[in-house]
């Protein structure tokens, strides 16, 4: 991410042409974006869905640079579609559903202890290793938001990002239909 909010500082005047309806500076955009988006979606999308995640990310990049409002938050949108590309492949891949939140949490509360047990260790085990770290250190080890921050070396911030999607992904585990 970090290349890419470089790239974006350093070459604003590439994005405002992309912006502007220059072809050359949208292919060289996505050019520039493209490894950035690869890295992203390799460190939060299932393996199986990396490629389609990046194409999806690149496509929609390609089809409404111009609508971006500010040129500063051009990576901040950018790895936001990469992240909902991530979360649309993973519900896609698991047959999941858009249900309500009151259907879920029924459907939830119908199930057996023991069979909750099971299915939420196989939600956490297939959780990429980054969320899996974090959930384990906070709802199993009991840790604190700035223990684990400590222990992992990353911020407050990054902590509770990385707690947040790995729920997200938890939840979408155990409400597949």
């Amino acid at each position: 991410m970090n290349a890419l909010v470089r790239a974006s500082r350093c070459d604003r005047g590439l994005i405002e042409a992309a912006r502007g309806g220059d072809a050359d500076a949208l292919v060289s955009l996505i050019s520039a974006a493209q490894p950035d988006i690869r890295r992203y979606a390799a460190r939060n999308c299932r393996a199986a869905d990396i490629d389609d995640a990046v194409q999806e990310t690149l496509l929609l990049l390609y089809r409404r640079v111009g609508t971006l409002r500010a040129v500063t938050s051009f990576s901040a949108w950018l790895f936001a579609v990469a992240r909902r590309a991530c979360l649309r492949l993973l519900r896609r891949s698991i047959g999941m559903t858009d249900a309500p939140a009151d259907d879920t949490e029924a459907r939830l509360a119908h199930w057996r202890p023991e069979d909750l047990r099971i299915d939420l260790s196989r939600a956490i085990q297939s959780l990429p290793e980054h969320y899996r770290e974090v959930i384990l250190l906070r709802d199993i080890e009991e840790l604190s938001i700035d223990e684990i921050a400590g222990v992992l070396g990353l911020t407050r911030e990054s902590v509770k990002a990385r707690i947040h999607r790995a729920r997200i992904m938890i939840r979408e585990y155990l409400i597949r239909d």
